[in-house]
């Protein structure tokens, strides 16, 4: 069983208006992460500290429970917030966000005992389109809060972590865009043009 949590916490500075709700070929942005996601969920939720804005998705709601503790805080509030053990988090301005990964990255969580599937690429983690294990990952949250840490990896030394493979992301997704994100105009404007070919 797996929750889906889609994290629209994010304050859209570069972007200049909420990129969540954005319209990307013509409906919100958070519309298409969630429809990308959907057929894989057995819980889907989404985090937002602007409940009323996103009340017409038709989804539960849930607001920070560290309100200002930025990415990690809102990783700690998806987790929390989630049904099931295995919790797949994607932030809402992902357009690529890919199921098939995903479902792969679930998978090794359980075959291999990890508590975190999680791709590292040239830019670093990426944990906003991640696979976490509940009961592991929200205790080393915890503490990594409590300690006043703010990335949103600062607690993975504390866990088992299964960093997915070159191959791996190459064989689920094809075409290399699960971790792009949009937060510029210019960016979605190029998102949109990649979408729609």
């Amino acid at each position: 069983m797996l929750s889906v949590v889609i994290q629209a916490g994010g304050q859209s500075t570069r972007m200049g208006e909420n990129k969540a709700l954005k319209l990307f070929l013509g409906r919100p942005l958070i519309q298409r992460v969630i429809e990308r996601l959907r057929p894989i969920a057995d819980e889907l939720i989404v985090t937002t500290n602007q409940p009323e804005a996103f009340a017409f998705l038709g989804l539960p709601l849930f607001p920070d429970l560290h309100p200002g503790r930025g990415p990690l805080g809102g990783l700690y509030t998806a987790l929390v917030s989630a049904k099931y053990s295995s919790v797949a988090v994607a932030a809402c301005d992902m357009p690529f966000a890919s199921a098939p990964l995903f479902v792969a990255a679930a998978s090794f969580m359980v075959r291999e005992e990890a508590d975190v599937v999680v791709a590292e690429t040239s830019e670093g983690f990426e944990p906003l389109h991640a696979v976490y294990r509940r009961e592991t990952c929200i205790p080393a949250i915890e503490s990594a809060i409590a300690s006043d840490q703010w990335r949103v990896i600062s607690w993975f030394p504390k866990v088992r972590v299964r960093k997915l493979t070159h191959d791996e992301i190459a064989r689920y997704d094809p075409d290399g865009l699960a971790f792009s994100n949009v937060n510029t105009p210019e960016e979605f404007a190029e998102a949109e043009r990649r979408a729609s070919i």
